[in-house]
């Protein structure tokens, strides 16, 4: 076969592009959407705050243990069935999230809604890749990574603007129209395709290990900071459960003749260096996009609206640097992309370690403008290098197995962040509360100047102290992300090129550098 012939051209290469990618738009859209809309989801079915986040937790947990399964789902079924199926179902149940009248009934929707989420993204960049010629299928890679950073950022405006204007069940009707497009397009574009299906024999006991141990560790993170982690009896024991189970599913997969997950890919260097620098690199990106909007809206006064306005600078370099990036990117050593990536990254989040609490809007948008460049070579680079050996099913194999860590580092991100955080303006609080005192002739020279010493002007000394403590702990967070990313210059360095464009069913290897 010609290196510039793809594995199957579907007769309007556009138009499948286009649903294969609105597709998957949805799919992570539908994972912060959601989120700016839980205090008004939460009144209106009449249930607390804390239950209300169930409704990001359950999905979240779902879609956790499904991305592992996307491996042996292709297998049984094929591709383009397990896509098709994957977005008729999201759809389905994104729409009765909308009809759903009360708290218990969302969450069993939204479970079911991230659970059917999981196979789409790894399905999405495989049929890419298959649609794809060979020389161009950074290109594709190249187009994901963009859908892939700019959801995240229009999810939370979006919902906020949705939830202001509408009404809640809007955030989850929206996905209806854009699911039976996708489906129908894709189904068109790509029915004549010809696909292999194995029936294999099901490994209940490592779909069993697989959903305890993965589901508990998801819960884990999602409750683990507001229960204050191992001091909680529960969390202390699903994450003794969580650990026994997913080291024994360890065990037991390496060793099962038709396993559940493909664990033996790890073998490969690049797909298991890459994947560890994927599921760390996306970590550091995550956590910035966490605790950025939280200083914003809680220590600087910015609305939802404004703090969503200030991050979404860092989408517009990737959506113009994006495309050229795919069309060149395999003249050059993809870890050189990489290393430009981890740079750019580590100095924006060293330039925010220099912010205070007066910094403008405009500084705080300059810089996630800047840190687009290093967005923009993130995702393709580092996705080629994962999947760079695997051949045939492995793709699939492989793209489930990395989105999953990917998401397993956000879900680490999600936890870790606010919990340093809060800890670390903890510390930085009472040092600074140290020589505050009413005796202090610093304290009393400052009250004066409020109008003398009184309860209501010591809490607004306290008031100040904690903005500052909160400013000391952001640029401390900074400092520890911006180090982060340097030292994973030096993972990425070990993997091994040439770094082989995927090789699918029927397909002659192709090199690329």
């Amino acid at each position: 076969m010609s290196e510039q012939k793809a594995a199957f051209t579907p007769p309007n290469l556009f138009l499948a592009t286009l649903a294969l990618s609105l597709a998957t738009f949805m799919q992570v859209l539908d994972s912060t959407i959601a989120n700016v809309a839980l205090p008004t989801i939460s009144g209106n079915l009449g249930v607390s705050s804390d239950q209300g986040t169930w409704v990001i937790t359950s999905f979240a947990v779902c879609n956790a243990i499904a991305l592992p399964l996307t491996g042996w789902f292709t297998r049984q079924f094929g591709q383009l069935k397990l896509f098709i199926g994957s977005v008729v179902f999201f759809t389905l149940t994104s729409f009765l999230c909308g009809l759903a009248h009360s708290m218990t009934e969302l969450i069993i929707f939204r479970a079911l809604q991230g659970f059917f989420a999981g196979p789409m993204f790894p399905m999405c960049q495989t049929l890419l890749l298959v649609i794809f010629p060979p020389m161009k299928r950074s290109m594709a890679l190249a187009l994901l990574s963009m859908v892939t950073v700019v959801a995240p950022i229009v999810g939370p405006i979006t919902g906020g603007w949705i939830t202001d204007n509408y009404s809640w069940p809007w955030i989850f009707y929206i996905n209806v129209p854009i699911g039976i497009f996708a489906a129908v397009a894709v189904w068109s574009q790509l029915r004549d395709r010809k696909e292999e299906t194995q029936s294999l024999p099901i490994d209940y006991i490592g779909i069993a290990l697989l959903v305890l141990g993965v589901g508990l560790l998801q819960v884990v993170l999602d409750k683990g900071n507001d229960e204050d982690w191992f001091s909680s009896t529960p969390i202390l024991v699903m994450s003794i459960v969580s650990a026994i189970s997913l080291i024994t599913f360890v065990i037991w997969e390496l060793d099962e003749r038709h396993p559940i997950v493909n664990l033996r890919l790890f073998k490969d260097r690049n797909f298991a260096i890459g994947t560890l620098a994927l599921m760390l690199g996306y970590a550091a990106f995550f956590a910035i996009n966490i605790i950025l909007p939280q200083w914003l809206q809680t220590q600087m006064g910015y609305t939802a609206t404004w703090a969503g306005l200030a991050a979404a600078p860092m989408g517009f370099l990737p959506l113009l640097l994006t495309p050229i990036i795919g069309k060149y990117a395999t003249r050059v050593d993809l870890r050189i992309l990489t290393t430009i990536s981890f740079l750019t990254m580590s100095a924006s989040c060293l330039m925010r370690a220099q912010f205070n609490t007066h910094v403008d809007f405009n500084t705080i948008a300059s810089v996630q403008l800047f840190m687009g460049i290093g967005v923009a070579f993130f995702f393709m680079p580092l996705t080629t290098i994962v999947l760079s050996n695997l051949n045939g099913s492995e793709v699939a194999e492989g793209s489930g197995l990395a989105t999953f860590f990917r998401v397993l580092g956000g879900s680490f991100a999600s936890s870790l962040t606010t919990w340093i955080w809060q800890r670390r303006e903890i510390i930085h609080h009472a040092n600074l509360t140290e020589n505050v005192s009413r005796y202090s002739p610093e304290t009393l020279d400052y009250l004066n100047k409020l109008g003398g010493p009184s309860e209501q002007h010591f809490a607004m000394v306290d008031k100040t102290i904690e903005t500052q403590a909160y400013m000391m702990s952001t640029i401390d967070y900074f400092w520890l992300l911006g180090w982060g990313f340097l030292g994973l210059i030096g993972i990425i360095w070990f993997t091994r090129p040439p770094f082989v464009k995927p090789k699918l069913s029927n397909e002659s290897p192709v090199s690329g550098h």
